[in-house]
């Protein structure tokens, strides 16, 4: 048999779940789709940091494989 606080802190859950189930369906409501013209430009973006990460983790691995132990 379930007690008053164990029945408490479900209820209390579901009420938790139910308002960030609303905050959700409320951004999804509001998202569109990006036009083809947005989508090339966070793409681009996207590309460059990663080549930039990746450019600096070799030169970082380089310069480990220079220096002496």
């Amino acid at each position: 048999m379930m007690d008053y606080k164990e029945k408490f802190n479900e209820v209390k859950s579901i009420k938790i779940e139910e308002e960030l189930f609303k905050k959700y369906w409320r951004v999804l409501k509001l998202a569109r789709t990006p036009t083809r013209d947005e989508f090339s430009k966070i793409a681009i973006v996207a590309a460059a940091g990663i080549m930039l990460i990746g450019l600096v983790g070799f030169i970082i691995y380089e310069i480990m494989l220079v220096m002496p132990k």
